[in-house]
């Protein structure tokens, strides 16, 4: 059965199955949430609890590159949960789902593979072709994200299905970028980037992890067979142009100081003041480099002295803007030194090259030794390549402005982040906010949409200066060059550029391009902004804080009203999700199972270089011995949303997600004796006209009131732990193991009738509750249900999620305060027949109040009382004013509270002997356990002191029961 089926003749009785095999049935049958765009939301129209509001978000798009892991499932777990809420709610919903094309990571792939499978790189290839090569990939890979997603029961909006490489998004892209380029916020010019040269691509400074590092430290990087030596400072000294003397500096880096062009001293050094003025002899290029003063230079670090290289350094670029040196680059793109450091050296990768500049400084007397330094080392996060600040002509995004609106935004309430200690961290990035460098060097993505146009006769402006045209077209872009030059357009020579855009461009339109911006579509008025973003806390800055800022300033609206920004999902062990230790997991696979053999086929078929692939397999070996058993969609969705997302990472374990499987059984096996007990014919009452007289239906009633109105606070605040803990307690703790088992009784005697009504609404109500996170086990359950009136919805996802408002008749805190003392009793008791052992037997009970309020309490729940603590014969007492209650030979006497005790009685139903020995060995063992507990001042000590008193109290009892035997003719 599938959601959205019609509810027509309704079956009263569950197949005794298993749920797992009633599961994988579901997913063979269809997929909740697998439905066209419009069917959910025109199903919600048509109820009456329909409203006019509207919910409106997008999945933060995955990248094509390969399959969703856990990460991207509590994603989707979180999403759907709140979308169906909304939904049930009555709101018209729109959840858009979309994938990325992930430049770098989509091109690397394509590259391995190609270099693997038919030793061709992309340039023996050519672009057109490559780009094709990537698009064939595309469409044959791209689509096992989306079936995932389905698998999932992700009800999304399928037909509204958005890739940031489509034909109408890569407008939208293009669009961006023209309109942000004619706005004087987006423009050309020679700057130091951030460099991979392994990626031979610049990247943003927000994909520069900076690893810190106390000391020597051997490295992997990219390209080199053995691992590289940092962490440490570099000595070594420039003579001055006479020769009679020397200034010492010292740096992390000594290849690069075949491009300094100065040395550095901080102009109140007093140490340096003698050299102000004076030239320094380069070592190997014998280039004079002048001796300069500048507030930068730190006098505590090394020698005071600092070499300045301003192509390879942000801190010497601006030294250098600001001196007017000259930049000399003399490493290229791929690491190897330029023909700018010398023929000696030219060709050399970097840090080969380090070896040969010290060797060089040896030879000339100049080297004055290393030490080991504590430094942060910047990597790059997609390659792990070191980071090389090269000197590069690129697009750049002055942020400044839409930073500061972006802060505003915050700050003024307009923008609400979820959880709000993530306010100060946006404050810090923001009011901290560079310029944003968004060419990328590669042939995947959105080519950048502006021109080089030069002059066919010689250039009549400014022969320094070079135009660039952004525009949709070349013809545009030829218009416009014609316009501005006063040229026609026969002599303009235009040159497109080749780089593509940072793929967080692209995704910073998603919240908009996806509804059809720049036109004003019907889709694009109805639903932006959008109403909600909810994605990792990981991404605040690289696409979140993106959104903000492009969406205001090409919009003129926030993309969205709330940010929800929940936690990292890490495995069992704290770690972080990675491939090559072997712990990221397709969530089909907890969903379906998997077996230790299937799991390392999936590895040997990726992408994993050998080292790599050892170390998977091991770590696979080691988590998952057994493979992974099947847990099911339904459990998987309930446990992520089950974690607090909102406060520390997520350490996921599949023991937990079993857990929960185990609670979706007793869902199951629930409703089954609630449907078997209200038989063929039943017909449920209207929830305002229940109201039962029996203390214990009063009781349950007022407890899932109380459940309604945790669901909801809960819910409105995205606390949906705080729900699904409220679900899970009532379900079991309440409604099983408390009213069901009280109830059976009254099903067999003449107030069923109303336990019928009370069970059909708890379980009933509880399914709608749970709906959202669970929502293959709630259709499928509550399709079995008799409808509740006429105007029922035809699927649990659009039927009226309950709220406080029908359930405020439910009121009953008398009934709830005095089960409480029962509660009580019945907890005293049945540990008093664990001690003692009685399994199967039913003794006579004695319970003896002192006061008359216990009493009635008591008294108004007795048959439940008496079935819930599985004793016989029940007596009711009250103790009259001073008078004390005996502990007589052979009865068990257990404190409920000060006013209330329990007797039972033994005689006959234990062998003193036999339990007295139990209890002893018992109590040695727990005695133990208290010792060690208190002296290391562990918190439940205090409770195994009082479980000790009670053994003590037990073994007394017993010890009196065995004297009294011995005493016996």
């Amino acid at each position: 059965m599938t959601e959205g089926q019609s509810k027509g003749k309704k079956k009263t009785s569950l197949d005794l199955c298993l749920l797992p095999i009633a599961l994988a049935m579901l997913r063979l049958l269809g997929i909740p949430g697998g439905l066209n765009k419009d069917s959910l939301n025109q199903s919600s129209r048509k109820i009456p609890h329909a409203t006019p509001e509207i919910f409106s978000l997008c999945i933060p798009p995955p990248n094509v590159t390969g399959s969703l892991h856990l990460g991207h499932a509590l994603t989707v777990a979180i999403e759907d949960s709140l979308v169906r809420w909304k939904r049930m709610l009555g709101q018209k919903v729109l959840w858009v789902p979309g994938s990325d094309h992930a430049g770098i990571a989509t091109q690397a792939i394509v590259e391995k593979t190609l270099w693997k499978e038919q030793g061709l790189s992309r340039h023996d290839l050519g672009r057109d072709v490559f780009l094709e090569t990537v698009w064939n990939w595309k469409n044959e890979k791209g689509d096992t994200i989306y079936h995932q997603l389905k698998s999932l029961g992700a009800s999304l909006d399928w037909d509204r299905c958005c890739f940031t490489m489509d034909r109408n998004f890569s407008r939208a892209v293009a669009e961006a970028f023209i309109r942000l380029h004619e706005d004087g916020l987006l423009s050309r010019r020679m700057s130091l980037v951030s460099w991979s040269c392994a990626l031979r691509s610049a990247i943003s400074d927000i994909e520069v992890e900076s690893r810190t590092l106390t000391g020597k430290t051997y490295l992997s990087v990219p390209g080199y067979q053995g691992k590289v030596p940092f962490g440490l400072l570099f000595s070594f000294a420039y003579p001055t142009e006479d020769g009679d003397d020397e200034i010492r500096v010292a740096t992390t880096r000594p290849e690069t100081m075949l491009g300094d062009t100065a040395v550095a001293v901080h102009p109140e050094d007093l140490r340096y003041q003698k050299f102000h003025g004076k030239k320094l002899r380069h070592p190997f290029s014998g280039m004079l480099i002048p001796v300069v003063t500048h507030n930068l230079v730190n006098p505590e670090f090394g020698t005071g002295a600092v070499k300045v290289t301003p192509a390879h350094s942000p801190v010497d670029f601006e030294m250098a803007q600001s001196l007017g040196l000259p930049m000399l680059s003399v490493i290229g793109e791929n690491g190897a030194m330029t023909e700018a450091s010398g023929d000696w050296i030219q060709g050399v990768q970097r840090f080969d090259a380090r070896e040969k500049v010290i060797s060089g400084l040896k030879e000339r007397g100049l080297y004055r030794g290393d030490s080991e330094h504590s430094m942060h080392l910047p990597i790059c996060s997609r390659s792990g390549d070191v980071i090389e600040h090269l000197l590069k002509s690129q697009w750049f995004v002055n942020c400044t402005t839409m930073a500061q609106k972006a802060l505003e935004a915050v700050d003024s309430g307009c923008l609400k982040l979820t959880p709000s200690y993530h306010q100060k961290t946006w404050r810090n990035w923001l009011s901290n906010c560079s310029d944003w460098c968004v060419s990328r060097q590669l042939w995947w993505g959105h080519q950048i949409p502006a021109y080089c146009v030069t002059l066919a006769q010689p250039y009549q402006v400014d022969e320094n200066e070079e135009l660039w045209i952004a525009a949709h077209s070349e013809t545009e872009a030829r218009n416009k060059a014609s316009v501005i030059l006063g040229r026609p357009d026969e002599e303009l020579h235009l040159r497109r550029d080749e780089d593509v855009l940072d793929t967080w461009f692209s995704s910073a339109l998603f919240p908009f391009a996806m509804l059809g911006w720049p036109n004003h579509t019907k889709d694009f008025q109805e639903f932006y902004p959008n109403s909600l973003l909810e994605t990792g806390s990981d991404l605040l800055f690289f696409w979140v804080a993106r959104m903000v800022m492009l969406g205001e300033q090409l919009t003129g609206q926030l993309p969205f009203r709330e940010v929800f920004l929940h936690s990292m999902v890490r495995d069992a062990h704290g770690r972080k999700m990675s491939k090559s230790l072997g712990n990221v997991l397709d969530p089909l696979d907890v969903m379906t199972g998997i077996s230790l053999e299937g799991l390392q086929q999936k590895l040997k078929s990726g992408n994993l270089d050998p080292q790599e692939l050892k170390m998977s397999e091991a770590g696979l070996l080691k988590d998952y011995p057994r493979g992974i058993p099947e847990c099911g969609t339904d459990a998987l969705r309930l446990a992520l949303c089950s974690h607090r997302v909102q406060g520390d990472d997520i350490n996921l374990d599949v023991g937990s997600v079993l857990t929960v499987r185990h609670f979706c059984n007793k869902v199951w096996n629930g409703v089954k004796f609630v449907l078997s007990a209200l038989g063929e014919g039943f017909t449920p009452l209207p929830m305002k006209e229940l109201k039962p007289h029996q203390p214990m239906d009063r009781w349950i009633l007022n407890r899932l009131r109380q459940l309604t109105e945790e669901c909801e606070k809960e819910l409105q605040s995205c606390e949906l732990h705080g729900a699904t803990a409220a679900i899970k307690a009532f379900w079991v703790q309440s409604f099983c193991d408390i009213y069901l088992e009280a109830v059976k009784p009254v099903l067999k005697g003449p107030n069923a009738s109303d336990a019928c009504q009370v069970l059909y609404w708890c379980a009933e109500h509880t399914l709608r509750l749970i709906a959202p996170f669970t929502p293959f086990l709630a259709e499928e359950l509550w399709q079995r249900f008799p409808p509740a009136n006429l105007d029922g919805a035809p699927s649990v996802c659009v039927a009226e999620y309950p709220s406080p408002c029908h359930t405020v008749h439910w009121q009953y805190p008398e009934e709830e305060c005095r089960f409480e003392l029962v509660q009580c009793v019945i907890r005293v008791l049945r540990n008093m027949r664990s001690e003692y052992n009685l399994t199967k037997a039913r003794p006579e009970v004695h319970i003896v109040c002192s006061q008359e309020e216990d009493l009635l309490s008591l008294q108004s729940f007795l048959s439940p009382l008496q079935t819930l603590s599985l004793c016989g014969p029940l007596h009711l007492h009250i103790l009259q004013q001073g008078t004390q209650h005996e502990d007589l030979r052979g009865w068990a006497v257990g404190d409920v509270t000060e006013n209330c005790h329990v007797h039972i009685n033994l005689q006959g139903l234990v062998n003193p002997e036999t339990e007295l020995l139990k209890l002893k060995t018992k109590y040695l063992k727990l005695q133990c356990e208290l010792q060690k507990k208190t002296r290391h001042g562990m918190e439940d000590s205090e409770d195994k002191s009082l479980h000790l008193l009670r053994i003590q109290r037990s073994m007394q009892t017993l010890q009196l029961m065995l004297e009294d035997r011995s005493s016996e003719p």
